[in-house]
């Protein structure tokens, strides 16, 4: 009769032969075994402050802060943010404000995790993570941002009814603008083709300048004289733009800025002209500067004259034949002063 076979001696670990480093990983694959992405979106969802949450006295930190740390994309945070945000709407799991950093709870299985991780595909596509990336830069839950770009019909209403949200929709619009060309140009079709946003802008535009001309005195230093130099400015007229200036600044937003930049940029004027006429160097070059800018402008549209349109077409009358002869005479006129006055030199 056959000798039994001997039954195969089992293998015992002892945990405590075992590499810490090994323990942890297995333990952390058991876990997983059982949660599936559960286990990691918990460790998000104890960590990340729910958006609007005040980062004072929480230790909890931004999804941005945490990619960081992760060194991974918040937009990758953002997914299992979301979809611990969504199951917790349902109840499968606690909200995030019942979460402490580093504490573990129960988690559901496995299974169920791809049903939120996936489920709403308006948060999953393009639109929705761009617009989840947005929400968490301003501090706000992702859910949210979602539900009011799925209604827009909503979100015109209330930017109708109620000044607050349509201060938000503004500043929103004006920072989309400056990365997006194509909204600038059909913003600046739509001012321009209505008459009152039209001389709207036109006067703000206005107002700039003449803050812009008050500005560049203050900042710089350096006037600009009706000749269109560009000099030095005395102290004290420097410290005058600043004082304008500095009362420019300190309006509210909802107060016109107009007014004010009137009554700076017609006294800072009036003392540049000032400053001119006292430095008769500055105030002999201003005016050879103007004369000259004057005369560059007579001669150029001298020759803009078409005379050969006018020849052939015979247009030619009386009258123009009278003012080319004035102007001829007041030139000859000129010349002669001009040699007298370089000979007397």
């Amino acid at each position: 009769m056959p000798t039994a076979a001997p039954e195969a001696e089992a293998t015992v670990f002892v945990v405590q032969d075992v590499s810490d480093a090994v323990v942890r990983d297995a333990r952390e694959f058991g876990v997983y075994a059982r949660t599936g992405g559960w286990a990691f979106a918990l460790k998000v969802a104890r960590s990340v402050r729910p958006g609007g949450q005040p980062a004072e006295g929480s230790p909890k930190v931004s999804a941005k802060a945490f990619a960081e740390l992760a060194e991974c994309s918040p937009e990758r945070v953002m997914r299992f943010y979301k979809a611990w945000d969504m199951a917790a709407d349902d109840g499968i799991v606690p909200q995030f404000e019942a979460l402490v950093p580093g504490e573990d709870i129960e988690l559901p299985d496995a299974d169920v995790w791809l049903s939120y991780y996936s489920s709403r595909s308006s948060a999953s596509s393009v639109r929705g993570h761009a617009i989840t990336a947005a929400a968490e830069a301003e501090g706000i839950r992702p859910t949210k941002a979602l539900e009011v770009a799925e209604n827009p019909t909503a979100l015109r209403a209330a930017i109708l009814a109620d000044p607050g949200t349509a201060e938000a929709a503004r500043g929103a619009l004006l920072d989309r603008m400056k990365e997006d060309p194509a909204l600038q140009t059909e913003m600046a079709r739509a001012i321009a083709r209505t008459d009152d946003l039209k001389k709207a802008v036109a006067q703000e535009a206005k107002a700039a300048d003449r803050i812009g001309y008050v500005r560049q005195i203050a900042e710089k230093g350096q006037i600009r004289t009706p000749a269109g130099q560009t000099v030095e400015a005395p102290a004290a007229l420097r410290a005058e733009a600043e004082r304008h200036l500095s009362l420019i600044d300190e309006l509210d937003d909802s107060e016109e800025a107009g007014e004010w930049a009137g009554e700076a940029y017609d006294t800072v004027k009036g003392l540049v002209a000032q400053a001119v006429e006292a430095d008769p160097a500055l105030r002999v070059q201003e005016r050879r500067t103007k004369f000259y800018n004057s005369l560059q402008k007579a001669t150029k549209v001298f020759e803009e004259l078409t005379l050969d349109e006018v020849l052939e077409e015979d247009v030619v009358e009386d009258d123009m034949l009278e003012r080319l002869e004035a102007l001829q005479s007041a030139i000859s006129s000129c010349i002669s002063a001009l040699r007298k006055a370089t000979a007397a030199s």
